[in-house]
């Protein structure tokens, strides 16, 4: 959540790149997306089951769950955008994974298998309309849809974390379950002021200090040019 929200506050303040809306500007390398997705997802693992500290049932069941929720939620964000543009993107299936990620990731150690199934339908869904919809209607430059995924996926997340959350599970849930939405809603809120507010502060001091953007020239050229001297890529 706290990485999603920030990264809308900067993303506003920032500004839109050059050509945006104007020139195409797809990823370059769906190869590298693919591979990066992959890491991601072995990654999560480490802090996910990881986090029971211990080789347990509760780190057995993070671990079922986080894979359960990814799977589904890239295969339904796929065939989100079959429906809506007539066919399913690379792109499209590995947000659907980091989304299933995100949002599966603090009911992991809490949640079912079933409520993981249903966590990543809501997954692949919710976030895509957000990416796909939400943000042209509010007209922010996102370039990693770090909103759309981690952003709204992680607010969905903490949410469904209270729906879900069963006491067969994790006897934790036994002594919060009464009330447990609200407690997580509330925790949601007090984050996204916290996120909103302090990157707002930081960013603005950054902006009237040392500037947040580059020039119009730089910006075209490139910035591995300009700031490191070489080029990822050479044609």
């Amino acid at each position: 959540m706290t990485s999603g929200w920030s990264a809308l506050v900067l993303c506003i303040i920032l500004g839109k790149r050059s050509g945006y809306g104007k020139v195409p500007m797809p990823p370059h390398s769906m190869v590298l997306c693919m591979v990066g997705t992959g890491m991601l997802w072995v990654g999560w693992y480490g802090f996910n089951a990881g986090s029971a500290l211990g080789a347990d049932a509760i780190a057995s069941n993070a671990f079922a769950t986080t894979t359960l929720a990814a799977a589904i939620a890239g295969f339904v964000w796929a065939m989100a955008e079959w429906v809506t543009r007539k066919h399913a993107s690379v792109l499209g299936f590995c947000s659907g994974v980091v989304a299933g990620l995100v949002v599966i990731t603090p009911a992991a150690g809490f949640v079912t298998m079933s409520s993981a199934v249903i966590m990543g339908v809501l997954a692949g869904i919710i976030p895509f309309i957000a990416v796909a919809y939400l943000k042209k209607m509010l007209g922010y430059d996102d370039a990693l849809d770090t909103f759309g995924v981690h952003g709204v996926g992680g607010t969905l997340g903490a949410i469904l974390t209270g729906v879900f959350a069963d006491e067969k599970v994790n006897s934790v849930v036994g002594g919060l379950k009464d009330g447990l939405v609200m407690e997580q809603i509330k925790a949601v809120v007090v984050t996204i002021i916290w996120s909103v507010v302090a990157t707002t502060v930081i960013a603005l001091i950054v902006k009237v200090t040392i500037g947040l953007r580059v020039t119009p020239e730089v910006e075209s050229a490139g910035l591995d040019v300009s700031e490191h001297g070489e080029e990822g890529y050479i044609n």
